[in-house]
């Protein structure tokens, strides 16, 4: 607990230096997704040193982790215990980070049934432009404190704040998957694409 209040506060302090010297900053973890949205110039805060899962009970489907944790290191304390997150994040790396993809809101293929990652944002810690370290939503799904601003994070791209923590829901895996694959080309897939969107298929 202590580690974690010690890299918040290093956190915290950098960008109050900022702040004070009027120097831009670019937040980053693993930099991975550098080429998504606009460039962005300013002094690097590395997230990475601030990394580790807080905490995670399988039984209530709640993982509270720091925003510099890999997504490789959450996805297998997931797998152990036969969890997963369900909005399946891109990478875009090996060492894409748990920040980097709240910031993104990137989602993989299963978001049009399952969700997106705005969706299981339960509650993040955040340190604004002005230099104070908050707090928003919590760690239980049933959060009626008002406006969430926690969802507000996911794509944000670190426009609203700092993500020093992220709280979210998780999901059993599937028993069993199955892909299949068809080959054919660019223009014939997409009017397959076409003829099955009018027909009832899941």
């Amino acid at each position: 607990m202590s580690m974690d209040r010690d890299m918040s506060q290093t956190l915290l302090e950098q960008v109050n230096q900022a702040l004070n010297e009027g120097t831009p900053l670019r937040i980053q973890g693993s930099n991975s997704k550098a080429m998504l949205g606009n460039p962005v110039a300013g002094e690097v805060l590395d997230t990475r040193n601030h990394r580790g899962i807080v905490s995670y009970d399988p039984t209530e489907l709640v993982l509270t982790a720091r925003a510099g944790t890999p997504l490789r290191e959450i996805e297998a304390a997931l797998h152990e215990a036969g969890q997963m997150l369900p909005c399946e994040p891109p990478h875009l790396g090996p060492e894409a980070t748990l920040g980097g993809m709240v910031a993104a809101g990137l989602s993989g293929p299963r978001r049009p049934w399952a969700g997106s990652v705005r969706d299981f944002v339960l509650g993040t810690r955040v340190i604004t432009g002005h230099g104070k370290l908050l707090r928003f939503g919590g760690e239980v799904m049933k959060n009626v404190a008002g406006y969430d601003v926690s969802r507000l994070m996911a794509g944000s791209f670190g426009c609203l704040g700092l993500l020093t923590e992220v709280s979210l829901k998780v999901l059993p895996r599937p028993r069993l998957c199955l892909s299949l694959r068809l080959a054919m080309g660019r223009n014939e897939a997409l009017v397959e694409l076409a003829e099955w969107g009018q027909q009832p298929l899941p």
